[in-house]
């Protein structure tokens, strides 16, 4: 049987490109047009109710624009925008739903990271992917706290059906 070519898809692989990915990705967030929009009560609540939960003094609603990261609602950062390039919010849109890090100083995806070899020295790290309709990642819901900590409840790191 012959395999025909897909758009977008590697024919050997028949799955899509990471480029192709990416892009979809971006057309995704672009259609919710929300980055650089100013805070919103509903996006602040979410970031103090996650902050509140897990007993986190920094807690933040991003999106991850080609570039950048856009903090729609943040509680304890004081900043509107980074680069993803130093972040942990670009370890997690890698994952499937959840990026859980106790402890950043002994994990090997953040040992290049200045936010944890240096000041403010970043170490504990919990993450939800917001995800569009069709799937694409398009931001996080996360915790951060500075020193390493006791874990989360089970219940907070469960990911919902």
């Amino acid at each position: 049987m012959e395999r025909k070519a897909v758009p977008g898809r590697h024919p050997a692989m028949g799955r899509p490109s990471q480029t192709t990915i990416e892009f979809a990705r971006l057309r995704a967030l672009a259609g919710y047009d929300i980055l650089d929009t100013p805070r919103e009560r509903e996006f602040d609540d979410v970031a103090e109710l996650a902050a509140e939960i897990c007993g986190t003094p920094i807690a933040v609603v991003n999106f991850i624009g080609d570039g950048r990261q856009f903090f729609k609602a943040e509680v304890g950062l004081r900043v509107r925008e980074t680069s993803p390039e130093t972040s942990f919010r670009r370890q997690a849109i890698l994952q499937s739903d959840f990026l859980y890090v106790p402890d950043a100083a002994r994990d090997p995806r953040f040992a290049g990271n200045p936010l944890v070899t240096g000041e403010p020295g970043l170490r504990f790290y919990a993450g939800a992917l917001l995800r569009t309709e069709d799937g694409y990642p398009v931001g996080t819901v996360c915790v951060i706290h500075l020193p390493a900590r006791k874990p989360l409840p089970p219940a907070v790191r469960r990911p919902r059906a």
